[in-house]
């Protein structure tokens, strides 16, 4: 028994504003960076959902592509944060910008 896709677009929807919220709301740059990490995967949820009922494999191709960029900004971003942590000895959002000068 399958699952119907607006369950999947529904629970897409859930985990895209949990993501919004949390990069909204919270304070910490693991926090924010966790947070659009969801998003990004709510959005690859969408794609396979509209992949699978159409029949085709562009959803989960583009899947692929979104999943090795958002691996490779995890990367990055995880060497930044931990470099703002090393020199700041804080994650917080609001000491951020205070790098210009």
């Amino acid at each position: 028994m399958a699952v119907p896709a607006p369950y999947h677009l529904a629970l897409s929807a859930f985990l895209f504003t949990l993501g919004m919220v949390g990069v909204l709301v919270r304070r910490s740059i693991l926090i924010v960076f966790m947070s659009i990490e969801l998003m990004l995967n709510a959005v690859n949820l969408t794609l396979v959902t509209f992949a699978r009922a159409r029949g085709s494999l562009d959803g989960q191709l583009f899947v692929f592509f979104i999943l090795v960029v958002a691996a490779v900004e995890v990367v990055i971003g995880l060497a930044i944060i931990v470099d703002l942590f090393r020199s700041r000895q804080t994650v917080d959002i609001d000491e951020v910008d205070l790098l210009r000068g």
